[in-house]
């Protein structure tokens, strides 16, 4: 089947892919862009990126279908349905999906398929259930007025997603747009953008949206940097690194003070207490959490505080896993971590891995590149572990974004905290204890968008994401999200 799959995507690939714009395909004015394999570094495609003309004619698209009764204005029940539709339509080519996906990133196609594109379907379904549940308020207000607040939709958005979850980033920010009636621009990352080309393919062959309610855009940061200036974009959200988020904070303040959302890097901590109530789950959730999706994840916990008295039991559990652990080809089943994602991202995490051994930090295990059998042809990196690290050092306060885990000792539980807070970021965090009272108080000191206890990485389209710090503005999922794509509105009545 899978075989199969693979056979297909080749023949979707020979054909360079381009632009989507007022429900019609056409070739970018920009240049070809290859897209490598990581796995394999080869080529497999070519994008043609939009130019500056095509950025204006997509956002006019946008606004020209936010003006009309077309989207806006249709019955919320309609609207929920159509989101039901796209759900549909995606688990019907999830296979398609997951494999062009697993191509173009690396990651396994077991995360492509059942990480990334089921939650895709699941997100406009969550989201198509929310059309006609967002209710505005009565005020209560001196005198004899009524005052109401209704919430419109914020109008054009342009939104910027990532190459590690190419597909679900791009759902987190374009189902709630469209369940409260925006209109969309959408650019993904000029080296991952295929499973979000074939999503916009599969929507238009079913006809589901009216046209110019979603527009799509390719190419490098230069186009992100035209949508995020353009005077007629209502709104940017962005997904990526804080260095970026910042620089469109300032384009959004440049041009016309639209309004931003961002979810940026993170430096997360998870902290391992002498009674945590099951020590070998807290192990080996701790190294599987970083290590999936091959490091390459804002939230995954990449500094591993551990309580003195219980150190060198959880680095010999560390390591044993580590000695189970297979690398390689993103389609074996028999593998648990895939390529990095660019020659430059691997070149850049095999820096700072060169980086921790001059810091003096530690080497447990790993620390290579991993060349065994095909391997040799893609960026692939043994899952890298240094331990007796201070808090000081940069592979423990920079965002590395790859397979590296910088493990630190502590003995009390306030150190723990100060360890876990002295950082720049903060969007999850990570602790595990049999206590409950201490739980409380070190959730509830952690600085942190999201904290989890006794289990690592818990995520659920009902549960706010986003982060405190430099991790980013705004939180996504759940009902939190309709806040980013709608604004108030008070009407007074005199009676």
């Amino acid at each position: 089947m899978r075989e199969a799959k693979r056979e297909w995507a080749a023949e979707w690939l020979k054909t360079p892919k381009s632009i989507y714009v007022n429900g019609k395909w056409e070739v970018g004015g920009g240049k070809p862009i290859a897209s490598v394999n990581p796995a394999e570094n080869n080529v497999i495609g070519q994008i043609v990126a939009a130019s500056a003309s095509d950025v204006d004619k997509a956002v006019q698209a946008a606004r020209d279908a936010f003006r009309s009764d077309a989207w806006k204005n249709m019955g919320r029940k309609d609207r929920a349905a159509c989101l039901r539709a796209i759900g549909q339509t995606v688990r019907k080519h999830q296979d398609e999906l997951a494999t062009l996906e697993t191509l173009d990133n690396g990651k396994l196609y077991s995360e492509s398929y059942q990480d990334d594109v089921e939650e895709v379907a699941s997100m406009f379904e969550y989201y198509a259930g929310w059309t006609d549940k967002f209710y505005g308020e009565v005020n209560p207000v001196s005198g004899n007025y009524l005052s109401y607040t209704v919430r419109e939709p914020v109008g054009v958005c342009g939104q910027i997603v990532p190459w590690n979850f190419p597909l679900d980033m791009a759902s987190w920010k374009m189902a709630p747009a469209l369940a409260m009636g925006n209109t969309v621009v959408i650019k993904p990352s000029s080296i991952t953008s295929f499973s979000l080309i074939r999503f916009f393919e599969i929507v238009h062959e079913e006809r589901i949206l009216p046209p110019g309610v979603l527009n799509l855009i390719v190419g490098g940061g230069a186009v992100g940097g035209l949508l995020s200036k353009h005077q007629d974009v209502d709104k940017i959200a962005f997904t990526g690194s804080t260095s970026i988020g910042r620089k469109l904070v300032h384009d959004a303040a440049d041009s016309n003070l639209k309004t931003v959302s961002l979810e940026l890097g993170g430096k997360s901590p998870n902290i391992i207490f002498e009674d945590a109530p099951d020590m070998d789950w807290a192990i080996e959730r701790s190294f599987k959490a970083i290590f999936t999706h091959k490091g390459e994840k804002c939230s995954e916990p990449t500094r591993l505080l551990v309580q003195r008295s219980v150190y060198e039991r959880v680095l010999e559990g560390l390591k044993s896993h580590y000695g189970v652990w297979r690398v390689g080809d993103p389609f074996d089943e028999r593998m648990h971590q895939g390529a990095q994602v660019s020659e430059d991202h691997f070149n850049s995490i095999m820096h700072y891995i060169e980086i921790g051994r001059q810091e003096d930090a530690k080497l447990l295990c790993g620390g290579t590149r991993n060349v065994q059998g095909s391997n040799e042809r893609g960026f692939f990196i043994n899952p890298t572990i240094f331990y007796d690290c201070t808090n000081q050092m940069r592979i423990a306060r920079e965002e590395i974004f790859g397979p590296v885990l910088a493990v630190i000792p502590f003995d009390t539980e306030q150190e723990a905290i100060n360890i876990a807070n002295d950082s720049p970021y903060g969007l999850a965090a990570g602790l595990w204890t049999g206590d409950i009272s201490r739980s409380q108080r070190v959730a509830n000191a952690l600085q942190a968008g999201q904290v989890f206890i006794n289990r690592y990485g818990c995520y659920d389209l009902a549960s706010p994401f986003g982060g405190y710090k430099e991790s980013g503005w705004g939180r996504e999922c759940a009902i939190h999200s309709l806040d980013l794509y709608t604004k108030p509105k008070a009407i007074w009545y005199a009676y």
